[in-house]
């Protein structure tokens, strides 16, 4: 009697599957991707910066806190409480002692809360403390 699986499974040939170049062109990708992403630090919350003539671009490392008009401070992309910015500030500084600090706060915000924000920051012993505006023309 002839044995119709058996000769199947004898006479067809073993299929595989190589995935090795696929993985190795998914990697490829990736490191492109990472390579030419250009990463913007911000402060994690929407503020609109207020516009001056006269800004101009910082290119040292910075801390950026965030002041938006809804009175809330932020540091890296974490709310924190006005009492505790200078606390933050300073371990920021400990971490990397030529750091400026760079706040980025909303047209909107209340100018004591700036002034608060960067007076903790003056006690925490940043030297170099701005506040951020975008680029306007001129009046």
């Amino acid at each position: 009697m002839l044995n119709i699986s058996a000769s199947r499974r004898a006479g067809a040939k073993q299929l595989e599957l190589n995935i090795a170049p696929l993985i190795d062109m998914v990697f490829i990708l990736l490191i492109f991707f990472l390579v030419t992403t250009s990463f913007v630090k911000e402060t994690g919350v929407d503020i609109s910066r207020p516009t001056a003539s006269t800004a101009v671009s910082k290119a040292k490392a910075t801390t950026l806190i965030g002041v938006t008009k809804d009175d809330t401070v932020h540091i890296d992309r974490r709310q924190v409480d006005i009492r505790a910015v200078r606390i933050n500030v300073e371990r920021l500084l400990a971490e990397n002692p030529d750091n400026n600090v760079v706040i980025v706060a909303d047209e909107n915000s209340r100018t004591g809360l700036v002034i608060r924000v960067m007076d903790a920051c003056k006690l925490a012993g940043a030297e170099n403390v701005s506040i951020a505006a975008s680029r306007g023309q001129g009046e």
